[in-house]
């Protein structure tokens, strides 16, 4: 028997393929296992047409009460269903009907498919990991050695995702010297196919360790190596597309950025054929930073925008794409787009917060080796854990709903809120770059409509520029009489300045002033986020909490109380990544 071992990192998603040639036969209530499965067995993976097949598969080995039967036909179902969601559905009703057979070795298996699904297809390290557990618990006392090299290749997995790339090539390692003997082995050639398949994907995961740990002598040996053992291989097209990806990166890292583009391309059907949306990301990357080599920055960002895609739909990212976001923002700077600037720091933000919280969450865990005491010690604490969370989620839900009434009528209002405060975020990271001054051919011999001689003008106008570089206009009671008096001028002459060069009268002109002033500092300065609006009127120099707040809304478009609240939720969100 055959199995079809499928896709990312050498998962063995065990859906056994027998090939039987001839005539098509009717199914009958006498038809074998066998006689079923060559209705479907050559169709690719993800192929849905299987399905009604292998539902009659799986009828037939519930009625038999054939456990080994009903995993294998549970095996298939997930291995010909599109949807992730029926894959785990699936994987959770064959865990639930292997458990009935108190047999050892089929519920290890079991187990394994289910975490490798959270593994590869939903990217949830925690039940993965529980999986992956129980799998190595059930598989203690069992003479199986194909099915315990499987559990420590996927304990490999997760160590090399958290960047524990040593530990994860020593597991690496020990799968390739287990597997490599026996695709030379006087065996069944199908036991043959699947020990090349596990054999290739501990190659290919022990270039990403040697990748990572900048040994790239060895890991383009190693890619090397799997190429030409793959030269004359059929049904091993997913493999060849990991080595081909490897390539491309390697070729990226010797600055050959074309070989790059071409060798990623190349690989990136396959990954998409299967939904490896890690591979996909990681390839439009290197894509992407070979075009940005190669200061070809329009199509370089084209590529990092598909990388964002994939992040947006998966809400996944790992570590080695950060970069990508910093490319955007730099791009975006460079071109004075502060919007998609803004928006792409947010999304970096983002991703931060994923990976750190990925990193947090498992270190803990896998970074010890893989013992099986010490890991299910682990997992009682987190099931423990996990127990408490539901019933804090229960009571969570009753409260929700009293409440949800009333979020409802906030959830406009915030959303209003959030809006004016991003359209003065804005406005503030603009005047950053761009600050206004106040120039002294604002009234020259041609515009000057006042009657005022121009020496006088441009005097008042550099006097203006010095009083508000010092900030004067924070002094509380500040009159045009003593503004002008300390101008050595007379407040005619000011008022008709401050008109012509600022567009209002003096008091909208010190207001502004006053209100740019500590919009700034609380944009910037975290302390004054704690003052009281009676605190912040006082520091800008306006005379009452009233007339500050009026101001305040008038000119930014959003109340004070309101702007400190969505400011103080942003840095919070930065400081808890």
């Amino acid at each position: 028997m055959k199995l079809l071992t499928h896709h990312i990192t050498f998962l063995f998603l065990f859906s056994a393929v027998i090939y039987i040639h001839g005539q098509n036969l009717k199914i009958t209530d006498n038809s074998t296992f066998g006689d079923i499965r060559k209705y479907y067995e050559d169709l690719p993976e993800n192929d849905k047409q299987a399905l009604p097949y292998v539902n009659v598969y799986l009828k037939k080995a519930k009625k038999e009460n054939d456990y080994i039967e009903i995993l294998q036909g549970y095996q298939d179902a997930i291995y010909f269903s599109r949807n992730k969601f029926q894959k785990l559905k699936y994987a959770d009703r064959c865990v639930s009907y292997i458990l009935k057979s108190k047999d050892q070795k089929l519920i290890s298996k079991a187990y394994l498919e289910k975490g490798v699904i959270y593994y590869f297809f939903y990217k949830q390290y925690q039940p993965a990991l529980n999986e992956y557990l129980k799998a190595y618990e059930h598989s203690e006392n069992i003479d199986d050695e194909f099915l315990r090299y499987r559990i420590i290749y996927h304990l490999g997995v997760v160590k090399s995702y958290l960047g524990y790339y040593n530990e994860a090539l020593k597991l690496f390692k020990k799968c390739s010297a287990y597997f490599e003997p026996l695709t030379k082995s006087r065996i069944h050639p199908n036991l043959i196919f699947n020990n090349r398949k596990g054999y290739l994907n501990s190659l290919h995961q022990q270039i990403i360790c040697y990748r990572h740990l900048k040994n790239y002598s060895k890991s383009d040996s190693l890619i090397r190596h799997g190429l030409s053992l793959l030269q004359s291989s059929d049904g091993f097209d997913l493999e060849k597309a990991y080595f081909i990806k490897c390539l491309g990166i390697s070729c990226f890292e010797r600055q050959k950025y074309q070989k790059a583009i071409q060798n990623l391309d190349l690989a990136l059907p396959e990954l998409r054929k299967i939904d490896d949306f890690t591979g996909t990301s990681l390839s439009y990357y290197y894509i992407g930073k070979s075009y940005e080599k190669m200061h070809k920055d329009n199509l370089a960002v084209d590529f990092f925008i598909k990388v964002d895609s994939v992040f947006q739909k998966e809400k996944f990212i790992i570590p080695e794409v950060r970069g990508n976001y910093e490319s955007l923002i730099n791009y975006y700077h460079k071109v004075n787009i502060p919007e998609k600037e803004l928006y792409y720091t947010k999304q970096l933000l983002k991703a931060d917060s994923i990976i750190n919280k990925d990193f947090r969450h498992l270190s803990d865990k896998i970074h010890k080796e893989y013992d099986t005491k010490s890991l299910l010690g682990r997992q009682k604490e987190l099931e423990s854990k996990n127990s408490i969370g539901f019933i804090v989620l229960m009571i969570s839900s009753a409260l929700i709903i009293i409440l949800i009434t009333v979020l409802l009528h906030r959830k406009k209002k915030e959303k209003e809120i959030q809006h004016k405060y991003t359209e003065l975020e804005k406005r503030i990271i603009h005047q950053n770059r761009s600050p206004e001054k106040t120039s002294v051919l604002s009234c020259s011999v041609k515009e000057n409509k006042t009657g005022v001689p121009n020496a006088v003008i441009n005097d008042i106008l550099e006097k203006l520029n010095d009083f508000e570089k010092r900030k004067g206009f924070i002094k509380k009671g500040l009159t045009q009489q003593e503004l002008a008096k300390s101008f050595n001028t007379n407040t005619s002459y000011l008022s008709q300045v401050i008109n012509e060069s600022k567009g209002r009268n003096f008091n909208r002109y010190i207001n502004k002033l006053r209100i740019k002033y500590i919009t700034q500092e609380l944009y910037h300065n975290p302390k004054y986020l704690d003052y009281t609006i009676e605190g912040l009127t006082q520091k800008c120099g306006i005379s009452s909490r009233k007339s500050f707040s009026d101001l305040f809304h008038e000119i930014n478009g959003i109340r004070p109380t309101d702007f400190i609240k969505q400011r103080k939720k942003e840095l919070e969100e930065k400081t808890n990544i």
